[in-house]
């Protein structure tokens, strides 16, 4: 069997555009789509060639969509890999985030930062 990878992770956040730009500083992704969702909502895809994270938002949300697949839903933290783990934690601070749970243990060295609307992000680097 062929090695089986994630492509994308579909998240509910408060602002999508926000949150990609976020990350699009933060990590050196791309939008590489964005535009209507399901129930009227926005959608913007990002990240790299191979794999992205879909965020998400509808105008409906607060008013009680019944699809139980599209409201925001329990979520423990996204983990970004990176090469150079004190590069982009300079990146994050100077960003005005706060990092914290830092870790170095097998098999890598990493750290947490809250994006500041719900998400804790786990940055980890294996170099």
């Amino acid at each position: 069997m062929s090695e089986v990878k994630i492509e994308h992770i579909n998240l509910t956040v408060e602002d999508p555009k926000a949150t990609a730009a976020m990350l699009v500083d933060l990590f050196d992704w791309r939008i590489r789509w964005q535009g209507e969702g399901i129930y009227n909502g926005l959608t913007v895809h990002v990240g790299g060639d191979s794999t992205y994270i879909a965020l998400y938002n509808n105008s409906e949300q607060k008013s009680g969509v019944n699809d139980p697949h599209y409201h925001a839903m329990g979520f423990n933290h996204l983990g970004i890999v990176v090469d150079d783990l004190e590069r982009v934690e300079k990146r994050v601070k100077d960003a005005g985030f706060k990092t914290y749970n830092h870790g170095d243990y097998e098999p890598g060295r990493r750290f947490y930062f809250d994006d500041g609307k719900g998400f804790e992000i786990e940055v980890v680097s294996y170099a």
